[in-house]
């Protein structure tokens, strides 16, 4: 089977995936579509038969039963009665097909959002289970478009597109065999250029597919221009970077315009040529059908009923078109979505584990680095006993924050690149939520959402009262700031937490992860935007209400870090030292080094209150 054969089947399968259980909807629109097309397909005849036989001269062509109905036999002398009747018929007619119409579109829309529902929960659910290292490869602006413009298209697809192929083809076929029952000549010329339009149609998909898929991946690229800018509004305005990212963005969209300009040009010559062809069949048609009426060989009424035959068989033909170069976009949103939906979620190895977490964690000879990069961390091996606090010291671009990625699985070690216990368990066989539910981990960019600051710290416990929210703040050192709004613990924080200062925000942070009660803690430089004091309170209080925890903290601050159980100093992914904080200083190297740069008067009198 070609690649091409796979892509097909592979978008055919997804689609029919998310179908499920709409497909009677989808088979009922189906259904009164091709109802309502041969409904259309009468009123055609009812003018046929009253031109020609009611108003004309001809003998009523009729089913036999029919010609023997007592009305028929008075209409040539009053022939005002049967105007009206057909009148009648063809409002009647008409409001059947258009009863029908009703109910297929009804029965479309429930289906097709039946259908953008589906795949809009089965995208956020396999997008929430997606490893952070996919994450971190992805831009969040492309993967925000690829799930609302893209799901966008697919449901036109599902809801239009779809429906319109098959309708069409049914009224191809369902009006050619009227028409080749009425005269088979000019039946098969309006049939000869049919292929010739859906032959121009399918090059111009195969052009055009390509081109839909860079404009899409450019539309993509300019939402995450848009995303990031919007993220990081306070650093353009701090460093007055607006007309850089102005120019940025203008760049960007120039390209967007431009490939849209490019596709406006195709499409208008491809228009343009499907009118030439719609309208050289309309012609042709017409031009017989009147040679056809003036030699006799068809009525007037029969050329009528053709004209219109053609005219409802010509656009639907032509807008195939139209459809296809839709469907050609769906093709592309279709590969772009299933990009998302086949990269592989995190899972558990088979027969997982809840083990104990309050075990020693133990780093065994750890080697690792990030794809198509440098080692990071190379033969990393130390313990870290249960129920101890302990501090890593580093540089930036040293592993700190890597190490305790891996351990909490963000990134998963390679095999035979050492590996990673707690209590003698290899955190690889422990089931992946559990796990986590066991770590507590407080970032240095901490992220808040735009909630209330008290459901921001329930967010690991939301079943928390007001009192257990309140001691986890009073802990974290920010319930006194937080009693100075005026709506206290319902304030309401800006996206991304921008009412709150830099501290606070690590702060709130913190007491979220206290409400975790978590077995391990760890501290990743969430101290760094609170000042030396307001570090020593928040040290204080946290070794009074986590003696239980094993306590892991990570910063450049020496005053954070000198009164843990042990330290470890990190340099260029390696272990540089690792002791006490009174070992450290004796050995005289880069730990005492830091030591004596960081230490002012003011450091050592903190020290001194913190004895006392």
């Amino acid at each position: 089977m070609g690649t091409e054969s796979i892509k097909k089947n592979r978008k055919s399968a997804l689609i029919r995936r998310f179908l499920k259980g709409n497909y009677g909807l989808f088979a009922a629109a189906l259904a009164f579509s091709m109802l309502s097309t041969v409904l259309g397909s009468l009123a055609p005849q009812v003018v046929r038969v009253t031109v020609d036989s009611v108003i004309g001269g001809e003998p009523f062509s009729l089913p036999g039963w029919m010609t023997q109905w007592d009305p028929l036999k008075t209409v040539r002398t009053n022939p005002k009665p049967a105007l009206l009747a057909a009148g009648g018929a063809v409002l009647l007619i008409t409001a059947l097909a258009g009863l029908c119409s009703y109910a297929g579109n009804r029965s479309v829309a429930q289906g097709s959002e039946n259908f953008v529902k589906s795949l809009r929960d089965c995208l956020f659910e396999h997008v929430q289970k997606l490893p952070y290292s996919w994450h971190s490869q992805n831009q969040t602006g492309d993967i925000i478009q690829r799930c609302t413009s893209d799901v966008e298209v697919i449901r036109n697809f599902v809801s239009t597109q779809m429906l319109e192929v098959f309708r069409t083809a049914f009224l191809i076929v369902f009006y050619l065999i009227v028409m080749f029952s009425m005269n088979a000549e000019i039946s098969w010329i309006a049939a000869a250029f049919i292929p010739v339009i859906v032959a121009f149609s399918g090059v111009f998909y195969s052009r055009i597919a390509s081109r839909f898929r860079t404009a899409d991946e450019a539309e993509g690229a300019l939402s995450s221009a848009v995303q990031e800018n919007l993220t990081g509004v306070r650093v353009v305005r701090a460093f007055g970077r607006e007309k850089h990212e102005i120019e940025h963005f203008d760049r960007l969209n120039e390209r967007f315009a431009s490939l849209w300009i490019r596709l406006g040009q195709l499409l208008s010559v491809y228009w343009g040529t499907g009118d030439l062809i719609t309208g050289l069949l309309i012609l042709s048609v017409i031009v017989a059908g009147v040679m056809k009426t003036v030699d006799g060989t068809i009525t007037l009424g029969e050329f009528l009923a053709f004209i219109s035959y053609n005219a409802s068989l010509a656009w639907p033909v032509r807008n195939l078109g139209h459809t296809l170069s839709e469907m050609s976009k769906a093709g592309v949103s279709i590969n772009r979505i299933a990009y998302i939906l086949d990269a592989k979620e995190e899972e558990d190895t088979p027969g997982a584990l809840e083990p104990p977490m309050d075990g020693d964690i133990a780093f065994h000879h750890i080697n690792f680095s990030y794809e198509g990069q440098k080692p990071v961390l190379q033969d990393i091996d130390f313990t870290i006993p249960a129920g101890s606090t302990f501090a890593i010291l580093g540089g930036t671009g040293s592993g700190k924050s890597t190490l305790m990625h891996l351990l909490d699985r963000l990134y998963e070690l390679p095999p035979e690149c050492g590996s990673i216990t707690v209590g003698g368990v290899d955190i690889s066989k422990i089931r992946l939520s559990y796990l986590r539910s066991k770590i507590g981990m407080v970032l240095q960019e901490p992220f808040l959402f735009s909630r209330t600051i008290g459901e921001n710290i329930c967010a690991a416990h939301p079943g928390a009262s007001r009192e257990e929210t309140r001691l986890a703040a009073r802990i974290a050192c920010v319930d006194d700031a937080i009693g100075e709004f005026a709506d206290g613990y319902d304030t309401v924080v800006g996206e991304r937490g921008v009412t709150l200062s830099g501290g606070q925000k690590q702060r709130v942070a913190i007491a979220r992860t206290l409400m975790q009660k978590a077995p391990i803690m760890v501290f990743d430089d969430s101290l760094s935007a609170v000042d030396a004091e307001t570090d020593a309170q928040i040290r204080a209080a946290l070794k009074k209400n986590l003696k239980r925890s094993t306590v892991i903290l990570i910063s450049h601050r020496i005053t954070t870090l000198m009164q843990a159980d042990r330290i470890l100093v990190l340099k260029d992914g390696r272990i540089a030292e690792l002791g006490t904080h009174e070992e450290l200083i004796r050995r005289n190297g880069i730990y005492k080094s830091i030591y004596d740069i960081q230490m002012n008067s003011s450091d050592r009198s903190l020290l001194e209150e913190e004895a006392i």
